[in-house]
């Protein structure tokens, strides 16, 4: 698609960012599909115009004001056959994770009623395998609807499903599977070499058959081009349909992994991602994943106004830090901003 860029009467407006359309033309429509040059081109706008153009686009369709609070928990942890150079969890590389057995159901139940009286309203459980076999799935069944019998929505990661698996999850009453497509489709071998980036779209294709909802994301970071960032976001836009939640995570350095000694990333090139992603996909709930601690509170703010809408909220995200629950609370509370209650945006 080719990016538009219509002129404002200065008669009728004495906004200084008056060169946008008129409000009904902001929003994407449902199904448009964004090539990488439209994207790099949202990428390349002056910070102050993109962020602009952003929030209109939020307020459209979302409650001002509001923020997901989702707890992303290790159900199963360590000892995973895939070399991803992020995952401190990969059994090639040496990072101080031990792996340790699936976790049973009154210990999972007990986190998601802490998280749930924590204010959390999403409970994602997350599992290192590469893919689980069908009695890993029958074990995770019974997680999953322990987790739904406590009022929170469901959501896991657990690597590459068969059709089947994903149908049962599904039944024991799944609502979100995350698999992130972590970078564009030319970069993916530079970070891991034991899939292929098909087999991650093979996956988010069963999970829709389904009828569960979709969370996939990326990483930024990884040594990627911003070529590549654009990439990944037309990726993920040009899904059909694109994904219900959109984790944006910024690398968190672990050492032993190979990615370790990367580059850290520009903030406001972070949350120029974070302002594009809701620009392409307006009715995704945007997240901000892994790196918050290393990105601080301000630029958190400035994520909030690109239009972030979610936030994984707990002291850790499997097995990486995040900011402690209090100081998110307080946060939040600084910046006027609130737990949200409403559903998600009306689907395309």
């Amino acid at each position: 698609m080719t990016l538009t860029v219509t002129p404002a009467d200065p008669a009728k407006t004495a906004a200084p960012l008056s060169f946008f359309p008129p409000p009904s033309q902001r929003v994407p429509t449902c199904g448009e599909r964004w090539s990488t040059d439209a994207v790099q081109t949202l990428l390349d706008m002056p910070f102050m115009e993109l962020l602009w153009r952003a929030q209109t686009v939020h307020r459209e369709l979302w409650p001002a004001g509001e923020v997901e609070l989702a707890t992303l928990l290790s159900v199963k942890t360590g000892g995973c056959p895939e070399n991803c150079g992020y995952c401190p969890q990969s059994a090639a590389f040496d990072t101080g994770v031990k792996a340790q057995k699936l976790m049973e159901v009154h210990e999972v139940t007990a986190a998601a009623q802490a998280a749930k009286d924590a204010g959390a309203t999403r409970f994602c459980m997350g599992a290192a395998w590469r893919a689980p076999k069908d009695r890993d799935i029958e074990k995770m069944s019974a997680l999953i609807g322990a987790v739904k019998g406590l009022g929170l929505q469901t959501c896991a990661t657990l690597g590459m499903l068969a059709p089947q698996q994903a149908q049962a999850l599904k039944d024991a009453g799944l609502d979100y599977y995350n698999h992130n497509l972590d970078t564009a489709p030319e970069y993916y071998q530079d970070v891991v070499s034991t899939r292929q980036y098909q087999e991650r779209l093979d996956t988010l294709r069963n999970v829709r058959a389904a009828g569960v909802k979709v969370c996939a994301g990326g990483i930024i970071g990884m040594g990627e081009t911003p070529v590549h960032r654009a990439g990944l976001i037309a990726q993920l836009a040009n899904l059909d349909p694109y994904p219900e939640s959109v984790p944006i995570n910024s690398l968190v350095r672990v050492p032993g992994t190979p990615l370790a000694d990367s580059d850290p990333v520009d903030p406001l090139d972070f949350v120029r991602v974070i302002a594009v992603a809701r620009i392409t996909m307006p009715r995704a709930r945007v997240r901000l994943s892994a790196g918050r601690q290393q990105l601080g509170d301000a630029v958190q703010a400035l994520c909030f106004l690109a239009g972030a809408n979610s936030i994984f909220y707990g002291d850790k995200l499997l097995v990486t830090g995040n900011p402690e629950a209090s100081d998110d609370a307080r946060l939040l509370a600084r910046l006027g901003l609130r737990a949200a209650q409403s559903q998600p945006a009306p689907a395309c």
